[in-house]
């Protein structure tokens, strides 16, 4: 059945259509200078061995939605071996669909061939899995069929830098200015083929500030558990795309009000439930839009232990409370989250590191006497850390004068430091000797002597 619907919905999206529209400059305003150089060299060179090349997708989009594209990507109807008979050092990439990159010094520009349906008595090498997801994808096509395989309206959109023109198949320049993100084709059909494009559609309407056509939202609510069928390394992409995308505050309201937020960060929806949770991952996620949207980096690691720091700290109650000393309960708590993390998303481990040493540090900054601080100090990751303290104090969560504490000892001179450490109530060191003799250190409960 579900073979028989995607046949016919390709069989009507293949039917000939009346042509593109040509949009001129005059109405569109986007000058070739909106174009890196890079990718301007690329269509160029393209074009003058007899090939098309345009500038598609969210380049073209972000720049007629006014705001600055990251990435220019160009779409041609050469073959990956065309093209690197253009460019000598370009490079065939992807297994899904092949790709080329092309280096033009730091910038590399990604170019792909016009992708057909791959329909009856065509070259079908595209494969679907039980629940219509694509799995293999090396079709290749003319422009229009193209533009009507890409997931979104608004990113369907051609750009010519040589005559400055838009070639627009799909009526996507005028979704581009309604700020409103339509799926091309049959929407249930489009999310079952690849389920990620859910994700996508919450992230662009944040990016664009603007809302998904009802026809495209009705079938996410439904569909959701689709989610469960995405490999946890593309998903981890995927959400990473979405928190780093300057737009991540609007964009996880946007996946909690289509109910696609369930195992993607676990738990997330009762974090933000809860009034200190909320209102300290809404500031992690309005602090990481105010930073990329300065053009600042932002560490992955950091966001995601920043936005699940409150699952630690539930897990690290429960088992204080169950009688386990405070540390090994912290490093039990930190491993539950992770182990329960990235059976969903595939966090890779360099992050989890991060992340860990990020939550255990946190513990230290309640040691404010002996070498304790100094030590702290002296760690690599200090710095991080205590921008974590920070959001933690001004979400609430502790004294804004163990922030401070921590911001005058660490600008203190050597001799203010004395003076600012408080006296040590914790364990004191003593020794005691083995019965060889040997005096050794341990850490004991204070002596009652």
């Amino acid at each position: 059945m579900l073979k028989k619907l995607i046949k016919t919905v390709r069989s009507l999206g293949t039917r000939r259509r009346a042509g593109p529209t040509v949009i001129e400059v005059s109405e569109h305003g986007m000058k070739r200078a909106a174009i890196s150089s890079a990718a301007q060299k690329v269509t160029h060179g393209l074009q003058e061995r007899g090939y098309k090349a345009y500038v598609v997708g969210g380049a073209v989009r972000d720049s007629l939605a006014g705001l600055r594209p990251k990435d220019f990507d160009i779409a041609t109807d050469a073959t990956p071996e065309q093209v690197k008979a253009v460019f000598r050092r370009a490079r065939i990439i992807g297994r899904r669909f092949r790709l080329m990159h092309v280096p033009f010094g730091e910038e590399v520009v990604e170019v792909s061939t016009f992708r057909g349906s791959g329909g009856e008595g065509g070259d079908a090498r595209q494969i679907h899995d039980e629940h219509g997801r694509i799995v293999r994808d090396n079709v290749f096509g003319s422009q229009e069929e193209d533009a009507l395989r890409r997931d979104f309206t608004v990113n369907a959109l051609f750009y010519d830098p040589s005559t400055e023109q838009i070639i627009d198949y799909c009526k996507g320049y005028a979704d581009v200015r309604a700020r409103r993100i339509r799926i091309i084709g049959d929407p249930e059909v489009r999310f079952r083929e690849d389920p990620v494009r859910m994700l996508r559609a919450v992230r662009m309407a944040a990016k664009l500030d603007g809302k998904i056509d009802p026809a495209t939202k009705a079938p996410i609510s439904q569909l959701a558990e689709l989610m469960a069928n995405v490999p946890p390394a593309r998903l981890f992409e995927e959400m990473l795309k979405l928190l780093l995308s300057g737009h991540g505050q609007s964009a996880i309201a946007g996946l909690r009000a289509e109910g696609l937020h369930h195992g993607l960060l676990p738990m997330l929806d009762m974090i933000l439930e809860q009034p200190l949770g909320e209102r300290f991952v809404n500031l992690v996620l309005a602090r990481t839009d105010d930073r990329v949207q300065a053009g600042k980096s932002v560490s992955p690691g950091f966001l995601f232990a920043a936005l699940l720091w409150h699952e630690v700290l539930s897990g690290w109650r429960r088992q204080r409370e169950r009688g386990m000393p405070e540390i090994p309960a912290l490093n039990g708590a930190m491993d539950d989250v992770i182990d329960a993390q990235v059976e969903r998303l595939a966090i890779p481990r360099r992050f989890t590191s991060d992340m860990k040493e990020l939550w255990s540090l946190q513990a230290r900054f309640e040691s404010r006497s002996g070498q304790r601080p100094y030590r702290l100090l002296e760690h690599a990751r200090y710095r991080a850390a205590y921008d974590f303290l920070l959001l933690r104090a001004e979400a609430g969560e502790v004294e804004q004068s163990l922030a401070d504490w921590w911001t005058r000892f660490q600008d203190a001179s050597s001799a203010d430091r004395e003076g600012m450490l408080q006296t040590d109530t914790g364990p004191r060191k003593r020794r005691r000797r083995r019965h060889s003799g040997e005096r050794v250190d341990t850490a004991d409960q204070p002596s009652t002597t």
